[in-house]
């Protein structure tokens, strides 16, 4: 065992001489430039991750597939181009793919799952919980506190992502929910445009007396078909005092089937049996209602004013004079002009990677209180009468309208007659209300089915329809819900 022992011990002692040896040489190898023993630095620097670390984010070889407009939106396609060609020009370390996926609830999972869903992608305001708690929007607030905008930006779209204290997505644009309503076909019929402090008898007679059953032409147009469905009549629960849920003692409850629900509905019910002002055909979804209303099949549709203006101007060849931006009208006199608040957001995927988050928020902020913008929006205005074409800006901004910024936007638009202008009694009169926190969604699919009911015949209870849609709701889906 002393043996032993001792031979050990001699082994640890030429151990020693040998280490201490080769630090001397290292050292002073590096000292005189001596390049015969390049091995221990090289791998001592990769472990400490020191080259790694000072590589900057503008030197990487990074590859980002953005959120790009669909087909028929050509001057918004041509705005982005523009946007991406200054975008490489400021990273040209930066490869930019058009993704032509844009969000869809029923897709979202399989995109997710299959890894196939861009580095952003374009989103709603009703989608923010849902995205967060599924995990499928990255959390981009330490991206979000160190953007040097964040406070200008219009905190009524930014607070719609911020979950518990964490941002999950950009807010882009905005709206409250509007009935744009077709003057040129009032004018034609010879019916008086109402006053924009409008009612639903207003909005009830207008639609009557636009209608005209023999020639395919209704009055309003509610959609009847998908969620959109239950999203339009939305507005009027709320302008009847209703509400969707309420969040109490940590439990959601269905308040969807209320008396003022029932009131909305009876209108509902008046707009089809009553006038017989809506479509014949009364299933259509958002695009269905909005082509309608662009090629003139229907005096009035409830949407967001922004894509059925884009619509009617740039592919119904309508006038800016032609087409009239309304609040949704209050239940009565001097009542609330409810619209539902909704936006367009971006949201980045969490499968990406720290370096392809980045880049994809500064792609998304790029055009941001950006001087930039303001000279390619300007030239796009330009280009855009050059073609007969119209701009139309966002309903509301992702800044706040009175910011220095905002008001160098305004002052562009105002010189250009072919840049369609909100009305500003309009835009006073409507109050905007967000949606409801919870599985928005399946409240608006499970409405949509009492509102094909009350489209399909005549006699409907609809107070019982509303307490079983009530009901299915809560226990399918509130029921499950806990809140903090």
């Amino acid at each position: 065992m002393r043996k032993w022992s001792i031979v050990i011990l001699c082994l640890l002692a030429c151990s020693l001489v040998l280490a201490a040896c080769s630090g001397g040489n290292n050292s002073n190898n590096g000292n005189k430039g001596n390049t015969g023993n390049t091995e221990a630095p090289k791998t001592e620097n990769t472990n400490s991750g020191t080259n790694e670390a000072e590589e900057k984010i503008e030197d990487k070889k990074i590859t980002i597939s953005i959120y790009y407009p669909l087909p028929d939106q050509v001057e918004n396609r041509k705005l982005e181009d523009d946007k991406i060609r200054r975008f490489t020009e400021k990273y040209p370390n930066v490869t930019v793919e058009k993704s032509d996926w844009h969000y869809n609830v029923n897709e979202i999972g399989i995109k997710m799952a299959a890894n196939e869903a861009p580095t952003f992608f374009n989103t709603y305001a009703t989608e923010a919980k849902f995205l967060a708690e599924k995990g499928w929007a990255a959390d981009i607030t330490t991206l979000w506190d160190s953007y040097e905008f964040k406070d200008q930006l219009n905190p009524i779209l930014s607070k719609q992502f911020l979950i518990d204290g964490k941002m999950f997505g950009v807010p882009q644009k905005g709206y409250t929910t509007a009935t744009i309503v077709n003057k040129k076909m009032l004018d034609a019929k010879g019916v008086a445009v109402p006053a924009y402090d409008w009612t639903w008898d207003d909005m009830l007679n207008t639609a009557k007396a636009v209608a005209d059953k023999k020639k395919g032409i209704a009055g309003v147009a509610p959609m009847g078909k998908g969620n959109e469905s239950g999203w339009n009549w939305t507005n009027f629960l709320f302008g009847a005092g209703g509400e969707i849920q309420t969040v109490e003692g940590g439990k959601v409850t269905a308040a969807f089937n209320s008396d003022a629900a029932v009131k909305a509905a009876e209108f509902y019910n008046k707009l089809r049996w009553e006038a017989d002002a809506i479509p014949q055909d009364w299933a259509l979804g958002w695009g269905d209602a909005v082509g309608a209303f662009a090629q003139g099949r229907t005096g009035m549709v409830i949407a967001g004013a922004e894509g059925v203006l884009e619509q009617a101007l740039n592919q119904g060849g309508l006038k800016p004079d032609e087409v009239l931006t309304y609040p949704i009208p209050a239940m009565e006199k001097g009542g609330k002009h409810y619209g539902i608040l909704g936006g367009d957001y971006m949201v980045i995927n969490p499968n990406a990677t720290k370096d392809e988050q980045e880049m994809a928020f500064r792609y998304i902020t790029f055009d941001y209180f950006s001087e930039d913008w303001l000279t390619s929006v300007e030239k796009d205005i330009q280009a855009r009468k050059t073609e007969g074409k119209f701009f139309i800006p966002p309903h509301i901004n992702y800044y706040s309208q009175d910011s220095e910024y905002g008001q160098k936007a305004e002052a562009i638009f105002a010189k250009y007659d072919n840049v369609y202008k909100y009305n500003a009694e309009s835009n006073s009169l409507g109050d905007a209300k967000p949606e409801a926190q919870y599985n928005t969604q399946e409240y608006y699919a499970a409405m949509t089915n009492v509102i094909q009911k009350i489209f399909s015949k005549k006699g409907v209870d609809f107070k019982a329809e509303l307490d079983a849609a009530a009901k299915e709701v809560q226990e399918k889906h509130y029921n499950v819900i806990k809140v903090n």
